[in-house]
């Protein structure tokens, strides 16, 4: 009994780690390339043409 409940208990580590690891590369890896180029549009300043 002891040996299945240890079997389940990794079973669920190993999934809770992988769910874990899902959800930052969803909202942490993928977001932060998104802002970087946000953050570009938002800051670039137009080029003024001078006309002589």
């Amino acid at each position: 009994m002891e040996t299945i409940l240890e079997f389940l208990r990794e079973i669920l580590k190993g999934f809770m780690r992988e769910l874990g690891a899902y959800f930052f590369r969803k909202k942490v890896l993928e977001n932060k390339k998104t802002a970087l180029r946000r953050r570009k549009h938002m800051y670039c300043t137009p080029k003024v043409r001078v006309k002589i």
